[in-house]
């Protein structure tokens, strides 16, 4: 009888019940490999992203018990690196699952913040010249500061407008531009639009895209596929080349903007959320942006500091990257396979 009633005073509220506290993991203490494996980072480079995102993580409370900064960032990139569902990492971090999710979006937006710093695009002409001789050296292709392609995040069916994110492979996503230099750096990275939007319509509303056509840059291009018009500052292939000369611009061109496509199968190998062969993101659009907005961010971190990909994934990689860029195929000017030919004079193929 004494313990029906201990429970049910318990029940009534009248006894609180004691809180129960796990054990955090300490994720820090294990070597640089294992490190790398589970958070794409060693220690020193995971130390120092805790100590620039540090304060915007701490938080005030009344509880004597908030997440520690490392343990937020940590845990967040294991969610990026993996695509694990919450619940699997909170149960390996030692916290609930509700606390994982809370503590996740603020870590997403510090991330981004850092963009300004590790994410710029060459539109001085000091920056440039570097970048250019790294292009010309892959197929001898002259003068280019860029290469873009698109690529599509596979998310759940927003509840809203679910049409316009059904792409032109039937399912729904973002479809995010990226723009890259020869070494597979990010120079340029846009998330916002859904996955029925052409590639070319985003690089005209994108702030690189307007400046572009501005004016802002006088002397470089961008390779893009045959889904983007041609352009002053932007080349694409011959659409039926007849000449030796043709062939050797298209093959030129095809050899020097391949490194977008190879950077975007890095992209996704290094941060598997946004690899389709491990599902798909389960957020609203808008925080799917975010998500990718931060891998972008943090792929440029890793190029920075040097930190490699195993091989084993670099091979998986390597056969599956090509079925998940956009590759767009229409045209938006009728004419410019045609106007085209006069670039075979100015790049000397």
């Amino acid at each position: 009888m004494a313990a029906l009633a201990l429970l049910e005073d318990i029940f009534n509220g009248q006894i609180r019940r004691e809180r129960v506290f796990r054990d955090h993991s300490d994720f820090l203490a294990h070597d640089d490999d294992w490190l790398i494996s589970r958070f794409r980072f060693p220690r020193a480079i995971l130390l120092e992203l805790c100590a620039e995102l540090g304060p915007n993580l701490e938080r005030q409370t009344v509880r004597s018990h908030a997440l520690p900064v490392p343990l937020q960032v940590l845990t967040t990139l294991g969610f990026l690196a993996t695509g694990s569902f919450q619940r699997e990492l909170a149960d390996r971090s030692g916290i609930s699952q509700s606390g994982l999710s809370r503590a996740m979006p603020p870590v997403w937006d510090g991330i981004i913040r850092l963009s300004t710093r590790y994410i710029t695009f060459p539109y001085d002409a000091g920056d440039q010249p570097n970048i250019k001789a790294q292009f010309a050296a892959i197929a001898g292709f002259p003068n280019v500061i860029g290469a873009i392609d698109c690529t599509h995040i596979a998310i759940k069916a927003p509840p809203e407008e679910e049409f316009a994110y059904v792409n032109r492979k039937h399912f729904h996503s973002i479809n995010v531009q990226t723009i890259c230099d020869a070494q597979m750096r990010l120079t340029n990275i846009v998330a916002r639009w859904p996955g029925s939007t052409h590639d070319s319509y985003i690089l005209t509303n994108s702030m690189v895209g307007m400046r572009l056509q501005a004016g802002r840059v006088r002397d470089g291009w961008l390779l893009g596929d045959s889904g983007y018009p041609l352009k002053t500052w932007l080349l694409s292939p011959l659409n039926n080349p007849q000449t030796d000369r043709e062939r050797r611009y298209n093959d030129a061109h095809s050899r020097t903007r391949s490194v977008v496509e190879r950077a975007i199968g890095q992209l996704k190998c290094r941060w598997r959320c946004l690899d389709r062969t491990g599902g798909m993101l389960l957020y609203r659009p808008d925080k799917v942006c975010r998500i990718i907005l931060a891998c972008g961010v943090l792929h440029n971190v890793a190029h920075r500091h040097g930190i490699p990909l195993g091989e084993n994934s670099m091979r998986q990689d390597a056969a599956r990257w090509t079925g998940f860029s956009t590759g767009g195929n229409i045209r938006d000017t009728g004419d410019a396979g045609l106007n085209g030919l006069w670039l075979l004079g100015w790049c000397g193929l």
